[in-house]
């Protein structure tokens, strides 16, 4: 589901034979949600009046040019939005 998780059985799942190149436009449009989500996450704790160095480095991982954070930046930005919310 677009916003949500659902768990649902396979028997309830309908193959609609889409082309590989179908599954990836919807690949794409998936996508475009995820650097939305994370760029409100780094803006979240950006705006919390860190210091510079921790500024500098949400700005850095603002302009990451990939859909995802490897898991140490997941971990980082993890910390930082405990250390706010404390």
């Amino acid at each position: 589901m677009w916003d949500s998780e659902h768990t649902v059985g396979l028997h309830h799942i309908k193959s609609f034979n889409y082309l590989p190149q179908e599954c990836q436009q919807m690949q794409s449009l998936r996508d475009v949600q995820r650097p939305a989500a994370m760029r409100k996450r780094i803006t979240r704790v950006g705006s919390t009046g860190l210091e510079e160095s921790v500024q500098k480095f949400l700005e850095s991982l603002g302009k990451l040019n990939r859909a995802y954070l490897t898991a140490l930046e997941e971990k980082s930005l993890s910390l930082l939005e405990a250390e706010i919310a404390n």
